[in-house]
């Protein structure tokens, strides 16, 4: 299993279906997945630092764990089906509640815990980006520009794929 991280989310045209990248933190695949609208706003919106004047869905899910009394421990994608990929919420005592990964995810970052892959997931659906010179930056280099590299990747990745790229194939 390897830990997650967000790297962002990016609207793919002629559908305008919202792409949510994750990269492994301390690996070189990345995942990305299909999620829908209303979840790449929410996720989008927290990344950014937005607060909204009212909780939204996942707010108020956050706010819901946390009033039961329960712990939030992490987040785990942990299979895919048929180009469709399924998440755990894992709570304090090992409790499991199935979920879509994009809802899990906006959860997880407002909850500020980890989310993690498990192997056969990445195995199936990671994904090694072309590495050129600019991924090998020195620790000077600001990390605003780090950052547009790494979006400048992801788009150039996205131009060369599409859903039907991550559909399972029968055995794999």
């Amino acid at each position: 299993m390897s830990e997650m991280r967000v790297v962002g989310i990016r609207v793919e045209p002629p559908q305008s279906q919202p792409v949510l990248l994750l990269q492994e933190t301390s690996g070189e695949r990345y995942l990305p997945i299909w999620i829908g609208q209303s979840e790449a706003a929410s996720i989008a919106l927290r990344q950014k630092g937005v607060e909204p004047p009212r909780p939204l869905t996942h707010d108020l899910i956050v706010n819901l764990i946390s009033a039961l009394g329960h712990e939030l421990v992490e987040v785990r994608i942990v299979d895919m089906q048929e180009g469709t990929f399924y998440a755990d919420l894992v709570f304090a005592g090992d409790l499991r509640i199935s979920a879509r990964p994009s809802d899990s995810i906006a959860i997880a970052i407002r909850a500020e815990v980890p989310i993690y892959a498990e192997e056969s997931v990445l195995a199936e659906a990671g994904l090694l980006m072309p590495a050129d010179d600019a991924e090998e930056s020195d620790d000077d280099e600001p990390a605003a520009e780090v950052k547009e590299d790494e979006v400048e990747k992801f788009k150039e990745f996205l131009d060369s794929v599409s859903p039907d790229d991550f559909k399972a194939t029968g055995g794999a």
